[in-house]
């Protein structure tokens, strides 16, 4: 587990802990009779904190970005699929020219 992981189950924690007070909130506001405006400022803070680190974890857990050049070496095919039942050579596009002449 590396720290980007723990990080977002801090932040869905904290997430979870606001939903949990923000529920809380409301019931003591239905108790009292009073009418709800908005959650508390520290209900708040805690779901811009929880969301920072759940999307800080959502960035750098799943590692670096690849290339998409079309002519990258990355992107190389190296084998074909093991299932072939989907790969469609008889389509429509043999009805159109080989090569186009573009002038």
């Amino acid at each position: 587990m590396g720290a980007g992981f723990v990080v977002g189950v801090l932040g869905v924690l904290i997430l979870s802990h606001a939903a949990y007070s923000t529920i809380q909130y409301r019931s003591l506001l239905k108790i009292t009779d009073e009418q709800f405006s908005g959650p508390p400022i520290n209900v708040v803070m805690e779901l811009i904190a929880g969301l920072v680190l759940c999307m800080w974890a959502a960035l750098t857990v799943p590692g670096n970005f690849l290339s998409i050049l079309p002519h990258s070496d990355e992107n190389r095919v190296v084998a074909l699929p093991s299932n072939l039942d989907f790969m469609i050579f008889n389509h429509r596009g043999k009805a159109f020219p080989l090569s186009i002449d573009a002038k």
